[in-house]
């Protein structure tokens, strides 16, 4: 499970602290002032670093965000060319991060509806720089269509190791996206999981009854037997207790009935 920290605002901090205390070691930002607060997650960190902990059994995610993604708290000079934005961007995250490297750098979706526009292949060559230059382990997306994840993979030199997308029951949980990564040795993040698909969790009262389970632990059970990586933005300490609580396994015909619970399929 990997910890969301999206709209958490001035709780960032101490929902971080308590999402660590609690057993997460994957914790998801990004440089977008707009929707999170990266220096507070960094405080967060660094506090449980200089408690003992180790840089090298934390997972950091953070992401470079367009101009049209933020608010005026731009992290980066916008009149830049994007390599210098993507410089910018990076260099303030591992300052607000008080890290030397990023473990996942994302981008954080593509500046295009359709395909991928030069602008979005100018940032993802800086972005493999940074890779090469060993700053960062690894590279992803998110918020990526199929038809786009493939033109990234033929173009690229550094291929993704993450693709962090918005789950939809009634889209087959990104059926093509997800298999795709499965076929492609991509991790696939699926965000918003709860709050994307409320309806499911009424549906899987039954089975979390059996497995002696919540309905949320059953969803996110779920999603790991189909290839996804979870995301949990939980802000209470019960819930993310019971998120890392998903040492258990669901019967096929229920991965089944939950697979297909808004396709029919």
């Amino acid at each position: 499970m990997i910890y969301g920290t999206a709209w958490k605002e001035d709780a960032t901090e101490d929902l971080v602290c308590t999402a660590i205390e609690m057993g997460f070691r994957g914790i998801d930002t990004a440089n977008q002032r707009r929707h999170y607060n990266e220096a507070a997650v960094g405080s967060a960190i660094s506090k449980v670093l200089k408690s003992g902990a180790r840089r090298e059994d934390f997972f950091i995610q953070t992401k470079y965000t367009y101009a049209s993604g933020q608010d005026h708290r731009t992290p980066y000079d916008i009149r830049a060319d994007y390599g210098t934005q993507v410089r910018q961007s990076f260099q303030s995250s591992l300052e607000h991060l008080q890290v030397d490297y990023i473990d996942s750098y994302v981008l954080h979706g593509p500046s295009v509806r359709y395909g991928l526009a030069p602008d979005d292949w100018r940032v993802w060559r800086e972005m493999e720089a940074i890779h090469r230059e060993g700053r960062v382990t690894h590279l992803g997306v998110s918020n990526i269509t199929i038809e786009q994840l493939k033109i990234l993979m033929d173009g690229a030199k550094v291929n993704p190791a993450f693709v962090q997308n918005r789950c939809f029951a009634q889209q087959g949980w990104d059926n093509g996206v997800r298999v795709f990564c499965g076929e492609n040795g991509i991790i696939y993040q699926g965000f918003s999981l709860l709050t994307a698909n409320p309806f499911v969790l009424p549906e899987v009262r039954k089975i979390a009854e059996e497995a002696n389970k919540t309905p949320a632990q059953v969803l996110f059970r779920f999603s790991m037997h189909i290839g996804i990586l979870p995301l949990t933005g939980t802000t209470s300490p019960i819930h993310m207790k019971e998120d890392l609580a998903l040492d258990f396994s669901l019967k096929d015909e229920d991965i089944q009935f939950i697979g297909n619970i808004a396709t029919g399929g």
